[in-house]
């Protein structure tokens, strides 16, 4: 297995011969205004370029998309991604917007998914914690077996909560990818996983890799890679924990 982070939460997951492209994030810098009541209301995302071409994420054997925020699903994805890909969606509402989009072969994610010989298992995420839950919406996580692979866990956008801890319990993934980056809007706290909820992943499932993602890409986010790195050095879990620059690749 091959995991290569592009940008945000966009991902190359390379696994068991096929190439999984996971929610595409390609607009240009810059291309699209600040989330609002959010830090940085000077800067349009995303905050940083692609670190590859768009023709090195459009040749991909599948495509997998968590939710349709902006940060996960774009316009410019819809634009350069071929009609014919499969595609992969957590629920019947986000189907029926992509097949809008003109994707063709969209299948809804479910506990017994597979493509080809890559079983590919819906998990439960909650974007977020109390009132900010009802506007955040929707997101699910995928889990990737195969019999000659290590198991893979794409946690997704979540906030650390029980059913994280249940899918490490149950499907005991030897790597695991969290959206770290503490996303906020100025009310409601914590999108996405902060510090202290990586940490918990990192206690429930020590022997795991863990590889935080989700970084430093758009206006809203508050905990930094070198804030999270100091911090996981101070645990003496840095060594465990992963946090790669875009475009960084690693090999299980």
């Amino acid at each position: 297995m091959k995991v290569t982070l592009i940008r945000n939460a966009t991902l190359v997951v390379e696994y068991a011969g096929k190439k999984f492209l996971v929610d595409p994030f390609l607009g240009d810098k810059g291309a699209y205004p600040p989330f609002p009541n959010s830090l940085r209301q000077d800067q349009n995302n995303p905050l940083v370029s692609l670190p590859v071409s768009l023709e090195n994420l459009t040749d991909v054997d599948a495509v997998i998309v968590t939710h349709l925020h902006l940060d996960h699903y774009d316009a410019k994805a819809v634009e350069v991604l071929p009609k014919e890909i499969p595609m992969f969606v957590q629920n019947e509402e986000d189907a029926d917007k992509v097949r809008s989009d003109g994707f063709k072969n969209v299948e809804i994610l479910s506990e017994s998914s597979h493509f080809d010989n890559i079983q590919l298992i819906k998990t439960k995420g909650e974007h977020g914690r109390g009132e900010i839950l009802k506007l955040a919406g929707e997101v699910c996580g995928v889990v990737f077996k195969n019999t000659a692979e290590k198991t893979l866990y794409l946690a997704g956008d979540t906030v650390w909560y029980e059913p994280v801890q249940d899918v490490i319990n149950t499907y005991k993934p030897e790597i695991i990818v969290v959206n770290g980056g503490d996303n906020q809007f100025l009310q409601g706290g914590s999108l996405v996983m902060g510090k202290e909820d990586i940490y918990n992943v990192y206690q429930a499932a020590p022997d795991s890799t863990i590889i935080s993602v989700h970084m430093e890409a758009v206006n809203h986010w508050t905990l930094s890679r070198e804030e999270l790195k100091s911090f996981l050095t101070e645990k003496g879990a840095s060594s465990n924990v992963l946090v790669p620059d875009d475009g960084e690749a690693y090999t299980f």
